[in-house]
């Protein structure tokens, strides 16, 4: 059987539940993630679509498609947060800092695009781009 994780925006109008064990965490240090973010990057897992599925506030939900790019993000209307989106054609990324339960086995498995990373940000060595 299943864990069935769920995850939640800042203010709670957007929630939805992921029906699988999530283990791997992508870091992405990308110019555009770190924009979006207005941090370093984002830390995300990667999940089969099938496996994701909004529960609330899909009114709520507001998607940005970055121009002369394949790269779009999601966030709240109402908070703000970044939330889940198009990964590729059968992939959603999860931001994991919106997990509410499911959290508990996550670990870094790679940082991306690190050759774009912010000057101060530190990234531990053995970190692969």
């Amino acid at each position: 059987m299943s864990e069935i994780v769920n995850g939640s925006c800042n203010c709670g109008y957007v929630e939805f539940s992921i029906n699988m064990e999530l283990k791997d965490v992508y870091v992405c240090h990308c110019s555009i993630c770190r924009k979006s973010t207005g941090s370093g990057g984002i830390a995300v897992s990667v999940v089969p679509n099938e496996k994701f599925d909004w529960l609330s506030g899909k009114d709520y939900i507001k998607t940005w498609n970055k121009p002369n790019h394949d790269w779009e993000t999601s966030f709240c209307t109402n908070c703000g947060s970044p939330l889940p989106g198009k990964n590729d054609e059968s992939s959603t990324y999860i931001p994991v800092s919106l997990l509410d339960s499911g959290f508990e086995n996550l670990k870094v498995k790679k940082h991306i695009f690190l050759d774009s990373k912010a000057v101060w940000e530190e990234v531990p060595d053995g970190s692969s781009a």
